[in-house]
C-alpha cells in the first residue's frame, strides 16, 4: 500500500512542479504583454494564483515523504534514537489530527461554494470551489502519506534498537 501511495504522491508532486513551471510561463507572458505590447491580460494573475494553490496542496505529501517539512529539532536531537522515533510518531499524530480537521472543514466550504454558486470576485468570475477543493484533496493526500510514514515507524524503531545494541556492544 505504501508503494502505491508513494507513486501517487510522486505523480502529484510532478503535477505540482508542472504547475509551478506554468506559473512562470504565465507571469512571463503577462510581463511581456503588459510592458512590451501594452496589452495586459485579465486572466494570467488569477490562473497563476489558482495554479499556485493547487501546486502547494499537491506537493505537501511529497515534501513529507522526502522528510523536508520544516522541523524544530533542538529538543528531539538530544533524545536517544528510540525516543526520537516516539517523538516522530507523536508529530505524525498531531499532523494527522490537523489534516482530518482541514479535510472536514475544507470539504464543507467547497460544498457550500458549489451549493451557493460562489464565484471569484475577479473579471473571470470563476467558481470558487475550483481552488477550495484543493484543500481537502491535498490534505487527504497528506493524511494518507502521514499514515504511510506511521507504518514505516516500526522499521525505524528496529533500526533504533539495533543502533542501541551496536553502541552497547
Amino acid at each position: 500500500m505504501t508503494r502505491t501511495l508513494d507513486t501517487i504522491t510522486r505523480w502529484c508532486a510532478t503535477l505540482a512542479a508542472a504547475l509551478l513551471f506554468a506559473i512562470g510561463m504565465l507571469i512571463t507572458y503577462e510581463v511581456i504583454a503588459r510592458y512590451v505590447f501594452n496589452a495586459p491580460t485579465s486572466w494570467a494573475e488569477e490562473i497563476a494564483r489558482f495554479f499556485q494553490i493547487w501546486a502547494v496542496y499537491l506537493a505537501v505529501a511529497w515534501v513529507l515523504r522526502g522528510g523536508d517539512l520544516i522541523t524544530i529539532t533542538v529538543l528531539v536531537d538530544r533524545l536517544g534514537p528510540r525516543a526520537q522515533v516516539v517523538a516522530r510518531g507523536f508529530a505524525l499524530s498531531v499532523m494527522l489530527i490537523f489534516s482530518v480537521i482541514a479535510i472536514w472543514y475544507g470539504s464543507a466550504i467547497a460544498l457550500e461554494s458549489v451549493e451557493v454558486q460562489r464565484r471569484t470576485s475577479t473579471m473571470l468570475g470563476l467558481p470558487q470551489w475550483i481552488t477550495e477543493i484543493a484543500i481537502p484533496i491535498g490534505f487527504t493526500l497528506f493524511a494518507l502519506q502521514l499514515l504511510a510514514e506511521a507504518a514505516r515507524l516500526p522499521g525505524a524503531w528496529r533500526d533504533a534498537r539495533r543502533a542501541r545494541g551496536d553502541a552497547q556492544a
